[in-house]
């Protein structure tokens, strides 16, 4: 068995916390509040992406009250993966990972992404909800079919054996992160990174994560278009290569 060098121990890294944001309002405070409990050293980045409602104001509150380390507004709405760009642009962390704001993906759950980044055996760590070995909420059928035809897709030209593509929960090492070319700016941001992960040689991990989804009802986004959209990402990311070095 190959020998492993442990990269960095917890206490010397510093995890960027991304957090795109659009109108969400009431939760953004909780997801906030939640990270603030992780033992970890975070640096968090918000992203007002053009909210319509108070979500920019809150998060000027968060950040000062020192909850939040840097807040960064869109003056309208130019989607997800511009979003999570900008935040990238902006982390000075040793690791990022992206936080939804929608209280859907557990921050308690992050020492266990962190883990073998910290282990010096990946690059890159996708938290699963399909997995298996953790909670999830049960909701839309075709939803997770959706999910998973669009991973297998996604697998067949990555040539990874992802079990969950689409996860927001995707920690990546920093010096890694910056150097991808990413130019999605909505859910497209999904598949595209992880086209971008494999092309460059990234050693990637999968973990077992709890999921609360929620409904159209309770602020939920994500749409039948953006799974039509995911499909056109997924084959102009994988035949639209760039092969990059994944570096020391």
């Amino acid at each position: 068995m190959a020998m492993v060098t442990p990269w960095k121990s917890a206490e010397e890294v510093v995890l960027s916390v991304l957090v795109p944001a659009y109108n969400e309002g009431a939760t953004v405070e909780r997801i906030i509040d939640r990270l603030l409990g992780v033992p970890l050293r975070l640096e968090i980045i918000a992203v007002d992406d053009g909210s319509a409602d108070d979500t920019g104001e809150r998060l000027d509150r968060l950040q000062a009250a020192g909850k939040v380390h840097k807040v960064i507004h869109h003056p309208h709405n130019r989607g997800k993966g511009a979003a999570i760009r900008t935040a990238i642009a902006a982390a000075t962390g040793d690791v990022v990972v992206v936080q939804d704001a929608d209280l859907e993906y557990d921050p308690g759950e992050l020492p266990d992404l962190i883990a073998p980044i910290l282990d010096g055996r990946a690059d890159a760590v996708f938290g699963s909800r399909f997995a298996g070995g953790r909670s999830h909420r049960v909701l839309y059928f075709w939803h997770s079919v959706g999910n998973r035809a669009l991973t297998l897709l996604s697998n067949m030209l990555t040539d990874l054996n992802l079990t969950d593509m689409e996860t927001c929960y995707k920690m990546i090492r920093s010096d890694l992160a910056r150097r991808l070319p990413l130019t999605a700016d909505r859910f497209g941001f999904e598949p595209e990174i992880t086209a971008r992960l494999a092309q460059a040689g990234a050693r990637i991990y999968e973990t077992s994560i709890s999921y609360a989804g929620r409904t159209y009802a309770e602020g939920k986004k994500i749409g039948w278009r953006d799974g039509v959209a995911a499909i056109w990402h997924i084959l102009r990311s994988n035949l639209l290569r760039s092969s990059l070095p994944v570096g020391d």
